[in-house]
């Protein structure tokens, strides 16, 4: 037995492979917000005369994901040590993730006797018995006696898929319909039976099998790629055979779990104009392909890009122009911060596909991280006026203008989004009013913010982003307190492990004063989003706040490492050399929490020091005449109070309980 660590594949779960070979542990990082490796140039692999640089230098570029050059050094190792058998795997293993599979299948044929990675020289050996329509070979060689759920549920439907392709489709068919396995094995096992059903000719086991995988909510759940699959293959059958209202209704029942997707949409307008689409599985290399994609797909999680990659890329050998691959290959480049990969991904989505749409609406994002924001905005506006009524082009646009932020052209493109909505939005379009609400607020338009805000809560009751976001700025404004402070809590429920949305609660705390309550909660936040700015710095004002003067210093020190905003930077240094004010009373408000909030300085808050005037919080079913003559004695002087608050000028109307209205000096 080699003393080694080895490339350890379908370990647990299928292709849930360790790429950590070596002592020095796990090479390929975790597809997670915080992996940011650069995209590379392309190393010169020659210049590397030594097979320890050649090696280490191959490893770094495999831990960032860079393929390309991984490969040439890993080549580079092997001609100075041509039998090395980690190299060869590893050599293997970015073959495939890069998606070069006649190289990696090649490979795998020297390495099938290798059990340290049997499990994927055998399913990329298979595949190319398929591709070469050696099915009597495939499977052969997807012969599978192991204990793991996954890989049997696998290899028993790639078997399947070979059957087809030697045509014993009936055969095959029986084989899937009488698979046995735990309770997630069903959407898989009921969309392959009915694609083999339907590619053989047999539309009612066909029909059948699409229902009981359209009725499955929790298969759907756990494996949504292959729940719009089935949709697709459901309405398509029904469209080939004639029923057209079937056909629309099936497409109807995608809608209702998966609103305003543009492929369903796409594929409406097909069947309403006449058409007969093509099934999804026209073959059995596609049917095999797909079995590869809907798993990888179903384990598309944080933390498992490296695996699902593997997966797709395998599948595409079999079906190199699968959108829904592409796209899904796309989304992962991205994660990794390599968006000239992901639009080169997008870019390859065939124009007639149903699919395209999606590719060019992540391709004009894609190209906007690149720092071709105009071309980005320019591509994206075409997409709207191509068709106005999808409502996902506003948001993708809207994503682009927001991190240029262009607040202005973002609050006029969701406003256009609103119009188009109309006045009966669905539970899904809480997202535009949500991202218009912020475009307001940015442009510090709160009456125009606060509504938008609200209707995303009345569609959406218990999303988190949007708890939390008005409830964090009803704290920062000193109003509706305990409403505010109870809808953050709720976001933190909801979404226990989000370090911003617990930053968000802790400093809600520290805002009104209570500092102890604030450091615990920052402190979990820092937990959880330990290498973020304005995180630690929150941190390390709690810290401060509760006495805790040295272990401030350590957290700002942090935050400035952590690479924050430009303009945070000398208000980070400026406490760093002079600690902060100290808390003095200011103004007396309406209740101690507000009293404590107002009580914090004006550089702590971030504004301008507040004008030294006594301020009214409005209650329910007050005017601005009732105001007056009860705060002031006087109706008619609601005049002065629509100029000590600028922002009841453009609309007098549109005050709400909770509000906090500046009163006028005396005399004014």
């Amino acid at each position: 037995m080699r003393q080694r660590l080895a490339i350890r594949l379908l370990a647990g779960t299928a292709l849930a492979f360790l790429v950590s070979v070596f002592p020095s542990g796990i090479v390929h990082a975790q597809a997670t917000d915080e992996v940011k490796p650069a995209e590379s140039e392309t190393f010169d692999s020659q210049s590397v005369d030594t097979f320890s640089g050649a090696f280490l230098a191959a490893r770094t570029a495999d831990a960032d994901r860079d393929y390309e050059n991984a490969i040439a050094l890993y080549k580079k190792a092997l001609s100075f040590s041509p039998n090395e058998l980690d190299i060869q795997e590893r050599l293997m293993i970015a073959q495939f993730m890069n998606g070069d599979f006649d190289d990696g299948v090649a490979l795998a044929e020297e390495l099938k006797n290798d059990e340290a990675i049997e499990r994927v020289t055998s399913v990329a050996r298979a595949l190319e018995a398929i591709r070469r329509q050696d099915f009597a070979g495939a499977e052969k060689i997807l012969t599978y006696s192991g204990p793991n759920d996954l890989d049997r549920l696998m290899n028993q439907l790639l078997v399947a898929w070979a059957k087809v392709g030697a045509g014993q489709g009936k055969e095959a068919l029986a084989l899937v319909e009488g698979l046995k396995g735990p309770d997630w094995y069903g959407i898989f096992q009921h969309y392959n039976a009915g694609a083999i059903a339907a590619l053989i000719g047999e539309p009612d086991a066909a029909r059948r099998n699409f229902t009981d995988a359209v009725v499955d909510k929790s298969g759907a759940a756990t494996a949504p790629d292959t729940f719009t699959r089935t949709i697709i293959s459901l309405a398509t059958l029904e469209a080939q055979q004639g029923n057209k209202q079937k056909a629309l209704d099936a497409i109807s029942a995608g809608d209702a779990l998966i609103a305003n997707f543009a492929p369903f949409k796409a594929l409406r307008e097909r069947i309403n104009a006449d058409e007969k689409p093509d099934s999804l599985a026209k073959t059995a290399a596609e049917g095999a392909a797909g079995v590869l994609f809907s798993i990888g797909g179903a384990l598309n999680r944080d933390g498992a890009g490296d695996t699902v990659t593997l997966y797709l890329q395998l599948a595409r050998a079999l079906d190199p122009t699968s959108a829904d691959t592409l796209i899904l290959l796309g989304g992962i480049a991205e994660n990794a911060k390599q968006p000239e990969r992901a639009i080169r991904f997008y870019s390859e989505v065939p124009a007639t596909s149903p699919m395209r749409r999606i590719s060019e609406l992540q391709l004009g994002m894609t190209l906007a991280e690149t720092g071709k924001v105009d071309e980005a905005r320019q591509h994206l506006q075409s997409l709207i006026s191509s068709d106005p009524s999808d409502i996902r082009s506003y948001l993708a646009y809207g994503s682009v203008l927001s991190d240029a932020k262009d607040y202005p052209a973002m609050a006029e493109n969701y406003d256009k989004a609103v119009e188009i909505i109309g006045s009966n939005p669905v539970r899904s379009d809480w997202s535009i009013f949500f991202q218009r609400g912020i475009a307001y607020e940015r442009l510090k338009k709160w009456d125009q913010a606060e509504p938008n805000f609200r209707k995303a809560l009345e569609l959406n009751p218990d999303q988190p982003q949007v708890l939390n976001y008005l409830g964090y700025s009803w704290v920062d404004m000193n109003r509706n307190l305990e409403e505010g402070l109870d809808m953050i809590r709720k976001a933190v429920e909801l979404r226990p492990d989000d370090g911003y949305i617990v930053d968000s609660l802790g400093w809600a705390y520290y805002r009104l004063g209570r500092f102890d309550e604030a450091v615990t909660e920052l402190e979990r936040a820092a937990e959880l989003k330990a290498g973020d700015a304005t995180i630690n710095d929150h941190l390390g004002d709690g810290y401060w706040r509760v006495g805790r003067k040295l272990e401030a210093t350590f957290q700002w020190k942090r935050a400035l490492a952590s690479k924050p905003e430009l303009a945070e930077i000398p208000k980070i240094e400026a406490k760093l050399r002079d600690g902060l004010p100290e808390v003095t009373p200011r103004v007396v408000a309406k209740d101690t929490e507000a009293a404590q909030a107002d009580a914090m300085s004006d550089a702590e808050k971030g504004q301008a020091p507040a004008i030294e005037t006594d301020s009214y919080t409005v209650k329910a079913g007050d005017s601005l005449w009732d105001i007056a003559t009860e705060a002031l004695g006087d109706g008619q002087r609601f005049i002065d109070l629509i100029n000590a608050n600028p922002d009841l000028k453009r609309h007098p109307d549109r005050i709400f309980p909770g509000q906090l209205l500046k009163m006028p000096k005396s005399g004014n």
